[in-house]
């Protein structure tokens, strides 16, 4: 089945969410998972064992732009039922990789051969959240007129470190004229619990970015002469924790395929405090 045909029958279905889990359990969705499921949220995984699950909860504490928790499986457990009832951490995700103390060693389309009943996943909130948002008003998200995968890069900005895990920043980039990009910044910063409001503008060399057209995860989109890159904090940035950290075994999902969940995403908009007296 071709994206469009799932767009299709997603529009269709009034659980649009459970229908794209389906597809993507199914193998009909193998792809990135950018503009899927308009208006519910997607989240990014770090998949570990319990004796790192605490650490790791204190980095995604410390570092709240990157790695902002919208769930947490108990051990053992594929199921994250705040985040969906018929949802599967083992099948849902289009592809997932493998680490292996800190390197990369396999990029599975399912884990049902690999889980293990010490595992524990943390569900982290994806900048795919806030893109429905700015399409609503009328703004163009590149990556997905070019329908291709967000472009992701390290950055020379040092997270807080916690127990073994510490690195770079990692950002996800998204070009904007000046006055989009002003208006970019008011619509993300209602969104803390999926990265918030942009990390940085204009000048990638500033935050260690050499090459826009190098991105170390995604896929490089044009910028014109009369934008400006706006770069926002990734969940792919525990990735890079990983590779440092060395966990004999761990997974995260694939840069670009997350998992769709079932939370809508009106629902990671802080309501406003209230004054008392």
């Amino acid at each position: 089945m071709t994206t469009g045909a799932i767009h299709a029958t997603l529009a269709d279905d009034g659980a649009a969410s459970l229908a794209a889990r389906l597809a993507i359990r199914r193998r009909d969705h193998v792809g990135h998972t950018a503009g899927l499921a308009p208006g519910f949220a997607q989240a990014n995984l770090a998949i570990l064992p319990q004796s790192f699950a605490k650490d790791f909860a204190r980095f995604c504490a410390l570092n709240p732009k990157p790695c902002p928790l919208i769930g947490v499986a108990a051990a053992g457990d594929w199921r994250i039922p705040a985040l969906g009832e018929d949802l599967d951490i083992r099948t849902d995700v289009p592809r997932y990789r493998v680490w292996r103390e800190g390197v990369l060693v396999d990029e599975p389309r399912d884990l049902l051969q690999c889980w293990r009943d010490d595992l524990v996943t943390f569900a982290i909130g994806c900048s795919f959240s806030f893109e429905q948002a700015l399409i609503e008003a009328g703004l163009e998200i590149r990556h997905l007129t070019r329908n291709c995968t967000v472009p992701m890069y390290r950055t020379s900005i040092a997270t807080a470190p916690a127990g073994p895990f510490r690195g770079p920043l990692v950002v996800s980039m998204r070009p904007f004229k000046p006055a989009d990009a002003i208006r970019a910044i008011e619509i993300t910063s209602r969104y803390p619990l999926v990265h918030g409001a942009p990390v940085h503008i204009g000048r990638p060399d500033l935050i260690g970015i050499a090459d826009l057209a190098a991105p170390d995860d995604g896929d490089a989109v044009p910028i014109g002469d009369d934008e400006l890159p706006v770069f926002w904090a990734c969940g792919v940035t525990p990735q890079a924790a990983i590779a440092i950290a060395r966990p004999a075994f761990c997974i995260t999902h694939y840069p670009g395929a997350m998992l769709v969940t079932d939370r809508r995403n009106s629902d990671l908009v802080p309501l406003p405090a209230v004054e008392v007296g």
